[in-house]
């Protein structure tokens, strides 16, 4: 149905510097997100720095990126 014949071209290396900037892609769009949005839900004088939803976020693509990396 599907033919992905042409994957079989690309190099190895290249395959992984695709998935290496998608992934600083998703971590500039995290970054974008407003801190208002990012801490929806608490009180302002409330927040706390481990509140903060891009943090965790960048956390979570930093991990994907180090495995990625690794393997």
């Amino acid at each position: 149905m599907l033919n992905f014949n042409w994957l079989a071209d690309v190099s190895h290396e290249t395959a992984r510097m695709v998935f290496f900037v998608l992934f600083a892609l998703i971590a500039v769009l995290i970054l974008l997100i407003p801190n208002d949005y990012a801490f929806k839900g608490i009180e302002p004088e409330r927040r706390k720095w481990y509140n903060n939803l891009k943090l965790w976020g960048i956390g979570a693509v930093a991990i994907l990126f180090t495995v990625y990396y690794i393997f």
